[in-house]
Parts: C-alpha cells; sequence; structure tokens
C-alpha cells in the first residue's frame, strides 16, 4: 500500500510509502494508477514498464492455455497466485475480454 496525494483531476502526483499531511489517501501498490505514475516519473524507463505490462499480458495467455490443455492444475499454484489469476479473470469478466477466441484461438 502506498499513501498518495492527488491533484484537482484526481490525478497521482505524489507517492509516498509513509503517511503525510500531504499524502494521506491510500492506493493498493499494484493499482493501475500507482504504475501509470511511476511510468510518467520514469522518463525513458517508462518503455521498460510498457513493455512488463504488455508481457503480463503473454503470461496471462500462457497460463490460460497451459490450464485449459491440463498441463497445469489451478491448484498446482500457490495461493497467492491463485488469488491474482481470480482477481484477473473476475477484472477481465467485468470489462468482457477474454483470453481465448471463441473459436478457441488464443487472441
Amino acid at each position: 500500500m502506498f499513501y498518495i496525494k492527488r491533484n484537482a483531476q484526481g490525478e497521482i502526483v505524489m507517492l509516498s510509502k509513509e503517511p503525510s499531511p500531504e499524502c494521506n489517501d491510500t492506493v493498493a501498490g499494484d493499482s493501475p494508477e500507482v504504475f501509470a505514475f511511476l511510468a510518467g516519473q520514469a522518463g525513458g524507463a517508462s518503455q521498460f514498464i510498457a513493455s512488463d505490462l504488455a508481457f503480463v499480458r503473454v503470461v496471462e495467455d500462457l497460463l490460460e492455455v497451459l490450464l485449459a490443455k491440463g498441463v497445469l492444475s489451478f491448484t498446482d499454484l500457490p495461493p497467492a497466485a491463485q488469488s491474482k489469476v481470480m482477481e484477473r479473470k473476475s477484472l477481465r469478466a467485468k470489462n468482457d475480454i477474454n483470453l481465448i477466441s471463441d473459436d478457441g484461438g488464443v487472441i
């Protein structure tokens, strides 16, 4: 969890590990808002962050294929990983984003 300060538009303008008079709102450390803020602050490193975020999609798709083919069992994953996978599946379902197309091909 991070402590943040937002501007009038609700964007993160300051990030801290500790609460302060300026940073008294909180946000999860893996929030997309945190990544966006850090990408904006990182300058040249933002390409690496963007690449990492895109690569996460590749890993998600790979995991989905391995699970679908029975190569890997969901229960083989550690509980923390299971929780994150379920959270991502829930987010994708809410936003109608699927990993595997209707014809069985990987998107």
